[in-house]
């Protein structure tokens, strides 16, 4: 897939899956934008892998305690 088709590809499933984030969770969708790219540099580019992953960095918020 072409660099700019993949970004197209990237911003319309991010948009998707952010769509219900208040302005001021930006930390959220900037996590669920890097759980994105480290899929597509791992190969995996398929439209429900990126959406299943999305929604999966989307509910599972990062913790500092073990």
């Amino acid at each position: 897939m072409p660099d700019a088709e993949m970004a197209a590809l990237l911003w319309a499933v991010l948009d998707e899956i952010c769509a219900d984030l208040a302005p001021s969770e930006a930390a959220t969708r900037q996590r669920v934008a890097a759980r994105l790219s480290d899929l597509v540099r791992a190969g995996h580019c398929s439209v429900d892998d990126l959406k299943r992953a999305g929604r999966d960095a989307l509910i599972r918020a990062p913790t500092m305690w073990p």
